[in-house]
Order: structure tokens, then C-alpha cells, then sequence
């Protein structure tokens, strides 16, 4: 089982996760947000790096044992994907978000076969909205999908209900509650600036800052 407070941790201490309820920074749904994650950035940290694809791997192993294929989620998720592969030895695809325009067009790049169990590996997930189109698109292919891992989770509720309405267990390495803990278990945050954080995550769509 995975820490998720420890994998926390080693995203604050590359500055992978960015706190900043004073000056939100907006997504590209519109949103305002406190909080901005851009696990890549874990790419450039060589002994990081090994530490969340070791994280990924024995969660791999233990949860989802019966996996044959894993699927990066493309961009993101592609690294995180293709490390764990090489790892576990298992076969490797990923995913676009659309087919490309030139070429063969495809969408899913690498060899498979339909009836395959497939696990997908995501960089982290928000609404569920864009990771549950690529589960759509292995299903629309034959492919038996048994899982997500990714390896942050914001925790929306809007998340939770559509992965359970789509049928998919997930598993995140970790997750906004255990970083917000850490946050101010480290004194990086006040309690009062964990309220705001907090209420935050209940209504985000509609949240307008401090």
C-alpha cells in the first residue's frame, strides 16, 4: 500500500504541487484555483523520479496483479507508463486524445489485442471527464479495462461518481486531503488557510479566491 503522505512530500519537494490560495492560478476550464500540479516537473529529479515509479509499480503489483497491458494517458502519462512498463516487464500502449491527422491516424499507439486486460496510467486526475474518454476508447477496441492508477487525485466528488457510474476502480499514489495534511502538519499552510483550501474542493467550479 502505497504512503500517500510520503509520495506528497516528494511532489512538494520538487515543486510539483504549488500552493497558493492568495493567488489562485486558473485552469483551462476556467476554474480558480488554489492549488496547481504539474507532476513533469518530477521528470527532471533523477532519485524523485525513481521513487514515484516505485511507488507506481508496487501498487501495480499488489491491486492490480492481473494486468497484461498498461496504457499511458497521453501527455502526461506517458512517461509514468512506459517507466512502469519497463519495470514490470508487461507490454505498453498509449493513448491520445484523438487519432492524429496524418499518417496511419491512430489513436492508440503500440501493439495490442482485443480482450486484453489493460491498466491505465494517468498523471493525475481532476473531473475524471478526460481520463474516462481513453477508457472509453480501449473499451471501443476490445480492450478489458481492470484499473487506473494515477498519481494524484484532486478528490472531487464529481470524479468519485463518474468513474463509479463508468465502472472503473482507480487507484491514486496520492491524493489533495493528504497534501493539504502535510502542508500543514509542515507548517506550509495555517489552519485557517486549510479551511479556504478545503472549501475550495467542495465547489471549485464556483470558487472565487480569498
Amino acid at each position: 500500500m502505497t504512503n500517500k503522505k510520503a509520495v506528497a512530500e516528494k511532489l512538494l519537494q520538487v515543486a510539483a504541487v504549488k500552493l497558493s490560495p492568495e493567488n489562485p492560478y486558473t485552469w483551462a476550464s476556467g476554474w480558480k484555483s488554489p492549488i496547481y500540479c504539474d507532476n513533469r516537473r518530477v521528470l527532471s529529479f533523477p532519485f524523485v523520479r525513481d521513487f514515484i515509479k516505485s511507488e507506481l509499480c508496487n501498487v501495480i503489483f499488489e491491486q492490480y496483479p492481473d494486468a497484461e497491458v498498461l496504457a499511458g494517458v497521453a501527455t502526461a502519462g506517458i512517461p509514468w507508463g512506459a517507466m512502469a512498463a519497463d519495470q514490470l516487464k508487461l507490454p505498453y500502449i498509449y493513448v491520445r486524445p484523438k487519432p492524429k491527422e496524418h499518417g496511419l491516424g491512430n489513436q492508440i499507439e503500440g501493439f495490442y489485442s482485443a480482450g486484453q486486460k489493460v491498466l491505465v496510467i494517468e498523471d493525475l486526475i481532476s473531473t475524471g471527464k478526460s481520463s474516462l474518454q481513453v477508457v472509453d476508447v480501449l473499451r471501443n477496441v476490445g480492450a478489458e479495462v481492470v484499473g487506473m492508477v494515477s498519481i494524484f487525485n484532486y478528490g472531487f466528488a464529481i470524479a468519485e461518481n463518474a468513474f463509479a457510474e463508468a465502472k472503473v476502480k482507480y487507484t491514486s499514489l496520492t491524493d489533495y486531503t493528504s497534501l493539504i495534511e502535510l502542508a500543514l502538519e509542515k507548517r506550509q499552510v495555517t489552519s485557517e488557510m486549510e479551511k479556504v483550501l478545503l472549501n475550495w474542493r467542495n465547489d471549485p467550479a464556483n470558487w472565487k479566491g480569498i
